[in-house]
């Protein structure tokens, strides 16, 4: 185990020095203008929507993918008045965010960002949201770990605006741990995060997800709103992949991605091309009104 990890790690280190993927040197067959690893699982065609949530999602197939990687420009919103959140009147029920996660094991992960509150320059947290800051969540796994959800401090250097372009990768660095890091504008945030369920060369899929979450809807039809989150824009997506015994880094492109636009597609506007398809990259925009 320790000579796999190490080569992990020795793999690991070799990705993330660049931010576009390494090419692997596998046997690659050619379909449809893609190219997929001759052992790969395909994603699949479509997948039920969880309600609660306007969201934009694309997921891999169920593989033996360790993480994902990508770059992103932050959203700029626009809330709806009337949707403001009586126990917090300086609070919307929508509230935006813009994550990775996965399932492996049974258990399901979301880590990215989140729209949440801040600490002003005395010390005082914010009665209103006024930042993109890093959150983890984890369900609970039939280890017997219980879910768990947590946010990076209330500090400055873990802030991220609107306009802002960041990356992000998460990925699995040892038996039921995640990685998960951000960086962007001169700041970086990085944490560990138990996930019981999450190993290496294990089956499992990767995702990333724009969304619009509503305050105590989970499960639950969405809400009427007039809410909009709008140019948040991928640059770039990667599956990283466990082979050999060393991680390589693909493109997340549109074979390897099942596409969710829920709870229906009116909400959403996704601009594409076929060149940013290849790479894993698109706009989204969201509007709880429909476009």
């Amino acid at each position: 185990m320790k000579h796999i990890l190490l080569l992990f790690l020795l793999g690991l280190t070799a990705c993330s020095a660049k931010n576009e993927f390494v090419k692997p040197e596998f046997p690659v067959v050619g379909v449809d203008g893609n190219e997929y690893l001759k052992n790969e699982v395909r994603p699949a065609s479509s997948k039920a929507c969880f309600q609660g949530a306007y969201y934009r999602k694309v997921v891999s197939s169920t593989d033996v993918w360790v993480g994902i990687k990508a770059e992103v420009t932050l959203p700029k919103m626009e809330f709806d008045p009337a949707r403001l959140n009586p126990s917090k009147p300086k609070q919307y029920l929508d509230n935006p965010s813009v994550y990775m996660g996965g399932n492996m094991g049974g258990q399901e992960t979301d880590i990215g960002l989140t729209w949440e509150v801040v600490k002003d320059e005395k010390g005082n947290v914010t009665e209103d949201r006024r930042a993109f800051r890093p959150f983890l969540r984890r369900a609970a796994h039939s280890s017997g770990q219980t879910s768990l959800y947590q946010n990076a401090p209330a500090q400055d250097e873990y802030y991220w605006y609107p306009g802002e372009k960041v990356l992000m990768t998460l990925e699995i660095v040892g038996p039921g741990m995640l990685k998960f890091a951000i960086q962007g504008n001169g700041k970086k945030y990085e944490a560990t995060f138990e996930s019981a369920g999450y190993t290496l060369g294990g089956l499992g899929e990767f995702k990333r997800v724009n969304a619009i979450d509503q305050v105590a809807n989970e499960g639950k039809p969405v809400q009427a709103t007039k809410t909009k989150v709008l140019e948040a824009i991928w640059s770039y997506t990667t599956l990283l992949r466990y082979d050999a015994k060393q991680v390589i880094e693909v493109p997340m492109h549109a074979g390897r991605m099942t596409q969710m636009a829920c709870p229906e597609a009116q909400y959403f506007k996704i601009q594409q091309d076929a060149a940013n398809l290849k790479k894993g990259g698109e706009n989204v925009q969201i509007n709880g009104a429909g476009f």
